[in-house]
């Protein structure tokens, strides 16, 4: 499925971008997925802002920090930058040499061709596998085979809110109608609201690496980071809580922003989106029902143990997946805003991941730049391969929260700085 998701919401009309928050318009929800980055071909000049800029003005950070006990480390000082050597100057916040048309050049054209048969294949795949899974755990009853069921089931979770994120992004299939039936069954059936986190997640792509714009794992300002208690910075940086957070996002959003995915009124949509989310939310509140009433029938611990528990693994690969898709670079990778944000450039500093046998299982979200590779050149960062089980990215997470925790309040080039006292 690499190749299919990678670009299959390339037939539609393109979105326009919106580096500013959106005031009333109604932009086109469909959008081309080429990669986590989310090319756009109607934006290829984008990709020439700020050309002939001394970058130099408006970092308000250094690319990379020397740690204690760096110091006359040569080896260190040799680090990977990018996939490529590091040593030669490379700078990631720099406008690239090549356009959104160029990337868009070197996919092949069978990636284009949504296939909506072999999506609705993956959909009774994995709605089969969730099945059975949950028929096996309550057959045997047993401790010893509950929490291998969670560690299952939690994934398989993760694998249909996938298969709904590309409902949602159109690449599922060319019907619009289809797209949202099965979107709303699949996210519904994982308490998510459809077209509430649809229409959040496209404003997300259409300003991803933008600080104050962009809807998802943004960084806090300076100002923001430190308007907040130290108990909720604690909670934020300490695992798991950051993994569990997407439920409280979907009902209240990020620190300094303000709405609901469920409230048509939300400053996350405009007055055209009001039936589409009122939809969303009355699903939402449909499966709610549903579990209430399970667990009358099988009892609220039971209904615990099939669905409660795989529910937060869901979330936890949620978090994870998408937090490492911005963050955890051995580098330090750029936010923009201002002038010097553009389309091409917020979408360079998006990472692929390797997932190891989990890839198959959530459909190769991690991963969609293979045919880009070339062009991308330098500015595209290799993941770390995995082995069978991905537990490297552990690793890479924990240093990332005691690392990367708010960007300056100045400055239109910025990267993640530390706070000392939770580092």
């Amino acid at each position: 499925m690499a190749s299919w998701v990678l670009s299959g919401c390339g037939l539609k009309p393109l979105p326009r971008i919106y580096p500013m928050p959106r005031t009333g318009s109604n932009p086109n929800p469909s959008k081309l997925r080429i990669s986590t980055t989310d090319f756009s071909s109607d934006s290829s000049s984008l990709c020439c802002v700020g050309r002939g800029r001394n970058w130099g003005l408006n970092v308000s950070a250094p690319l990379r920090f020397q740690e204690v006990g760096e110091e006359g480390n040569e080896e260190r000082e040799r680090v990977v930058v990018n996939g490529v050597g590091g040593g030669d100057g490379f700078d990631p916040g720099a406008p690239p040499p090549f356009k959104l048309a160029d990337i868009r050049a070197a996919i092949p054209k069978h990636c284009w061709v949504k296939n909506p048969w072999r999506s609705m294949s993956y959909v009774v795949r994995d709605v089969a596998v969730v099945f059975g899974l949950a028929a096996v755990a309550a057959y045997f009853n047993s401790w010893a085979v509950w929490p291998l069921y969670w560690i299952a089931q939690g994934t398989m979770f993760w694998a249909l809110f996938v298969l709904g994120h590309d409902c949602g992004h159109g690449s599922f299939s060319s019907d619009p109608k289809l797209n949202s039936v099965a979107g709303h069954l699949l996210h519904s059936s994982i308490l998510v609201p459809y077209h509430g986190w649809r229409i959040s997640h496209r404003t997300h792509h259409q300003n991803h690496g933008h600080v104050e714009n962009d809807e998802s794992w943004h960084p806090l300002s300076e100002k923001v980071y430190k308007q907040l208690d130290f108990v909720t910075k604690k909670l934020r940086f300490t695992l798991p809580f950051p993994m569990l957070a997407y439920p409280f996002y979907l009902w209240g959003r990020s620190p300094g922003k303000k709405g609901s995915h469920f409230h048509p009124d939300s400053d996350l949509f405009v007055p055209n989106e009001r039936k589409d989310v009122i939809t969303s939310t009355v699903c939402w509140t449909a499966m709610a029902a549903i579990l209430a009433g399970l667990s009358f029938v099988m009892g609220p611990l039971q209904l615990l143990k099939l669905y409660g528990i795989p529910y937060f693994g869901f979330v936890a690969w949620l978090d994870l997946v998408t937090y490492l898709h911005h963050h955890g670079h051995e580098d330090k990778l750029p936010w923009y805003r201002g002038k010097e944000w553009s389309y091409l450039r917020g979408g360079l500093t998006t990472l692929d991941r390797d997932y190891g046998w989990i890839n198959n299982i959530h459909h190769d979200i991690g991963t969609h730049t293979e045919a880009a590779k070339p062009v991308l050149g330098k500015y595209y960062k290799e993941p770390q391969k995995s082995g069978p089980l991905p537990l490297y990215v552990l690793g890479v997470l924990l240093k990332s929260m005691k690392k990367d925790h708010y960007v300056s309040d100045t400055g239109d080039i910025v990267y993640y700085q530390t706070d000392p006292e939770l580092k």
